[in-house]
């Protein structure tokens, strides 16, 4: 066995027996296995017993991977221009390649954000950066959205301050927008999520585009919380969502974040902005911050022959549900099998709370049409009309966090706080 003068991330070839194989090296756990990535992207382990010879290709530049929070050069931030805030937590949008692992690691310097989307800091003087964490958003709990609220909270308090960008990633951005529009009460300026679908050393990188919009939302005079991000696969415009009215449609399109049961509040291009519906103003006063939230909540999805014992679980452990009900608003009763009224009645009647939203996402439930629904009704379950699951999933627990609101759960439920509800919309 030749001793081998390379390390992770290097380029090498290395000749075997009977080949050569060219590829960048990543980190191995084996002291005995060199893991080689193939230019066909495929990973191989290869014994270093099998190493005839290897020669280094390209030296690898190795990514810091401590936090740091070092300020932003005068000339990436101009103070003449208008005054924003921005909140890292991670994600795709701000992570590069690291050759070192063979997939991506964030960009942990705040300096080396500004050098890779530098546009954003010709369009606004990104006086406050804050990393409270930085997290793949799957990891997230509802403590997470507390300490991106806080945050935010801080830099809205900040006369200068005109917007906050929030950076995040893509698989539960959802169910952050809902909980900052739930726990940003009365909202005096713009709060903007942004995401990116593919890392910025990417060709087709979509984070461009949705960084300078969201950057362009940010100044704009639109008091709301909203998700920015391609409207189109092509990098045309952007389209502001209202956070409590959108969803992520697609595992991997640009486009994937999608109005539902709403339109989009307006649609953004780098250096303008057209709105196409109303919207809460900018105006003078204070933010409101209310993290009040219980995680004793949960999100149920109905399938065909479920049997309703899974309630007897959830009131055990839990204060409340939603269900994602079929249809209109539909469970198995009566002839069925799987009767769902008695459980029902029994752990409603106890107190444990049970909401219904839509499983078919667009449209509106409505539980007069059918026997059914009239049944569910009388148990006790409350209707959520056009509200989307995960925005009700997060909206209950966050009205269960208010112990003063211990008696008003379905008046709360119903009440519009963040245009959850869509009184508009025909079923």
């Amino acid at each position: 066995m030749v001793e081998n003068h390379f390390q992770a991330g290097d380029k090498v070839r290395l000749r075997l027996a009977q080949e050569e194989l060219d590829g960048t090296v990543l980190e191995s756990y084996d002291s005995g296995i060199v893991l080689l990535k193939l230019k066909s992207g495929y990973n191989i382990g290869i014994s270093k017993e099998n190493i005839l010879a290897s020669r280094v290709l390209k030296k690898s530049e190795r990514v810091e991977k401590n936090v740091k929070t070092a300020s932003i050069s005068e000339s990436k931030s101009s103070k003449e221009l208008p005054a924003i805030g921005l909140v890292m937590t991670g994600g795709t949008i701000a992570a590069k390649l690291d050759p070192c692992r063979g997939g991506v690691s964030w960009l942990t310097d705040v300096n080396e954000f500004a050098r890779f989307y530098s546009e954003v800091f010709e369009i606004a003087n990104v006086k406050k950066i804050d990393v409270p964490f930085m997290m793949a958003s799957e990891a997230m709990s509802s403590e997470n959205w507390i300490k991106i609220a806080e945050a935010v909270k801080k830099m809205l308090d900040d006369s200068e301050i005109q917007g906050v960008i929030v950076t995040h990633g893509t698989d539960t951005l959802h169910y952050t927008a809902a909980a900052l529009s739930f726990f940003l009460g009365k909202l005096t300026k713009p709060v903007v999520l942004t995401y990116s679908q593919r890392s910025i050393d990417r060709a087709s990188s979509d984070a461009h585009l949705n960084l300078e919009c969201a950057a362009r939302m940010a100044l704009s005079d639109a008091a709301e919380v909203m998700l920015v991000g391609h409207a189109t696969l092509n990098d045309d415009y952007c389209f502001a969502l209202r956070g409590t009215k959108v969803r992520k449609m697609h595992s991997s399109r640009r486009d994937a974040f999608q109005p539902i049961n709403s339109e989009p509040l307006a649609k953004v291009w780098s250096d303008k902005i057209e709105f196409l519906g109303s919207y809460q103003k900018k105006k003078s006063g204070v933010s409101e911050l209310d993290t009040s939230f219980s995680d004793k909540v949960a999100l149920v999805k109905f399938y065909p022959g479920q049997d309703p014992a899974i309630l007897d679980f959830y009131a055990l452990k839990y204060k409340g549900i939603v269900v994602e009900v079929a249809g209109l608003g539909h469970l198995p009763q009566n002839e069925a099998v799987h009767n769902w009224i008695p459980k029902l009645k029994k752990h409603i009647r106890s107190g444990f709370v049970v909401c219904a939203a839509s499983q078919t996402l667009y449209g509106r439930l409505d539980p007069y049409v059918y026997s059914n629904g009239r049944e569910l009704i009388d148990a006790g379950v409350i209707f959520l009309e056009d509200m989307l699951p995960e925005t009700a999933f997060v909206k209950l627990g966050w009205v269960l966090g208010h112990y003063g609101w211990k008696y008003k759960t379905r008046e709360k439920m119903l009440e519009n706080f963040a245009g959850e509800l869509n009184s508009r919309l025909s079923v």
